[in-house]
């Protein structure tokens, strides 16, 4: 998949619409740099990473990245001074070799009950001298390591061995949220993906269609453009619209009612394009009340895009943001967040959420945020969400997601 990449055709449409293709070998040598980087101002020895989209960062390698993600078959250990590491699943080695910043594959070995089963504890213990003897040979001596997703059965074997663990999320998240101008054009391309998607599915938006089927439109065209999954199912009509959060369903959108969708899209070069829109069903025009609630949604977009300026704080975009009462509609988990591979550091919650949720950071160029709104009223009827995804530049931001805004 790696090798032959997006194919001919996908990539002369992107040309063709005026996008520069990324340079994949610049892509995996920043983020590689990136993770290391990390890795010595914490003073590891090196990172063991399980999580599937920290593996993609940290290597650019895949291997069913889905059901990666709830068996723990396939890891990779990225040594600060040292080798990248790449433990496979099932004789999978042939699907890394493309990789330059991948110094060596070796067979995965993997201790969850599954495989293991009542052997379990004794995997594990392999398992864990087989990380020691990597850290003895590449690392300063102490044995620290930083580690994302491993059971409590792997944490118990390494401790064994003497290795000194500590949490590899924080370095992964402050490693992935800058990124770099060739990150930026893959996320381009996967942009202009996730649009073109998006138009098919309003294309088959009409009376009487089904939740699921529009969301297999948009399903279908991720797919048929080097993209990857889709992380939610959320795509929800008329009263379902209210509150949030209601997955995609059998039933059928009626005239005269709103549709809302996000697409929380894992896009061509597994770049993030996370974007939402409501539509109105039918030739009809909105009704004053769904005109309303769509106007408050727009507005909150728009004034709280301003905000995300470099060198912004969240406190700041926090303390500053609008966005309706609380105490007459439903929101957003949020009011934005930062994305590449997935939804990504940092998140800025509400001023009502701030003292039990918030926490500061930073906003610096390079970094991609986005831009949230739900507006429902409490005492019922429809809901409106939006959102738009945007760079962080040197001297302000740019609007990545250009599909209107508008309910029609």
């Amino acid at each position: 998949m790696h090798a032959l990449g997006p194919g001919p055709e996908l990539e002369a449409e992107w040309t063709a619409a005026g996008l520069a293709l990324p340079d994949r070998t610049a892509i995996r040598r920043y983020r590689l740099e990136r993770v290391r980087a990390q890795l010595r101002a914490a003073g590891c020895d090196a990172a063991l990473l399980y999580d599937p989209l920290n593996v993609r960062y940290a290597t650019d390698t895949t291997n069913m990245s889905i059901w990666t993600m709830h068996n723990a078959v396939r890891y990779a250990l990225v040594a600060a001074d040292g080798p990248v590491v790449v433990f496979e699943f099932s004789k999978g080695e042939f699907l890394d070799t493309h990789s330059e910043v991948v110094d060596e594959i070796r067979p995965g070995l993997s201790y969850i009950y599954f495989y293991a089963g009542s052997r379990a504890a004794d995997v594990a213990d392999r398992w864990a001298a087989e990380i020691v003897d990597l850290l003895n040979e590449h690392g300063r001596g102490d044995r620290r390591l930083a580690v994302d997703r491993i059971d409590v059965i792997g944490i118990q074997a390494l401790q064994r061995h003497g290795v000194d663990l500590l949490d590899a999320d924080e370095l992964m998240e402050e490693a992935r949220v800058v990124k770099s101008s060739e990150e930026i054009a893959a996320m381009r391309c996967a942009v202009h993906a996730c649009e073109s998607a998006i138009a098919e599915m309003r294309a088959a938006f009409e009376p009487g269609v089904t939740e699921m089927a529009l969301w297999s439109v948009l399903q279908a065209g991720n797919h048929a453009r080097y993209g990857e999954w889709i992380e939610t199912r959320l795509l929800a009509s008329g009263p379902r619209t209210n509150p949030w959060y209601q997955e995609v369903s059998s039933r059928r959108v009626q005239a005269g009612e709103l549709m809302g969708f996000d697409t929380d899209m894992v896009c061509a070069y597994g770049a993030c394009v996370d974007m939402s829109r409501t539509w109105l069903c039918g030739d009809g025009r909105p009704t004053a009340a769904q005109h309303d609630v769509w106007s408050l949604a727009a507005e909150q977009i728009e004034r709280n895009t301003e905000l995300h300026q470099p060198g912004a704080s969240v406190r700041d975009i926090v303390e500053r943001a609008w966005y309706p009462s609380l105490d007459d509609y439903n929101c957003y988990t949020v009011l934005s967040h930062g994305v590449g591979l997935c939804d990504e550091f940092p998140s800025v919650f509400t001023r009502e959420r701030w003292g039990r949720a918030g926490y500061d950071a930073v906003l610096a160029p390079g970094t991609v945020m986005c831009i949230e709104a739900f507006v429902g009223p409490k005492t019922g009827g429809e809901g409106v969400k939006l959102e738009q995804q945007v760079l962080i530049t040197e001297t302000g931001n740019e609007l990545l997601t250009k599909y209107p805004l508008s309910l029609v």
